[in-house]
């Protein structure tokens, strides 16, 4: 029986394998923190291959997991993965369906934003809205036209670089960068 309901339970079943493939890999991820060792950052980079490659499969199958198919929550979730994935290919791919469920009210805009700036970065090229900084510096990785990043953040729904900036570094215990 094909209908709205098998569609919902598909759609329900997408969701929460795409929050369960997120929260493993957080959880892998603060187990593989110094002191832990190879084994542990392994478990990190196996985690990621596979959600990548599950990813993939529904992607291929339903297209970009959207917050309009899956809600907001797994939409995040699964644009958490794509960042991780180990497959430059796969990301630019989904940038571009990405851009298009934005551009259609199907998922937030900045979901495009991250995807969009660490695929820049990626390839050597200067990102558009300051999304991806480097850790060794923790300044962002050089941007495109930086005199009106902050127009392109406020258009995505984020605040100022600088403030953003200031906050991680205080997270951080970092003064005076």
């Amino acid at each position: 029986m094909n209908g709205p309901y098998q569609e919902t339970v598909r759609e329900e079943a997408l969701a929460a394998e795409l929050l369960h493939r997120a929260e493993e890999e957080r959880r892998l991820v603060r187990a593989a923190r110094p002191p832990a060792g190879a084994p542990s950052r392994y478990r990190v980079r196996r985690c990621r291959g596979d959600n990548a490659e599950a990813l993939r499969a529904m992607v291929a199958h339903h297209g970009w997991p959207s917050a309009e198919l899956v809600g907001e929550p797994a939409s995040t979730a699964a644009l958490m993965i794509l960042l991780h994935a180990p497959d430059l290919g796969f990301q630019l791919t989904c940038r571009d369906l990405i851009a298009e469920a934005a551009a259609d009210g199907g998922c937030p805009v900045v979901h495009h934003a991250y995807i969009a700036d660490h695929c820049a970065v990626e390839l050597g090229q200067p990102q558009f809205y300051g999304t991806r900084i480097d850790p060794a510096t923790l300044t962002p990785y050089p941007l495109r036209h930086p005199s009106t990043v902050d127009e392109r953040r406020r258009d995505v729904g984020l605040g100022p670089l600088d403030e953003h900036l200031r906050t991680l570094r205080s997270g951080l215990g970092v003064r005076g960068l």
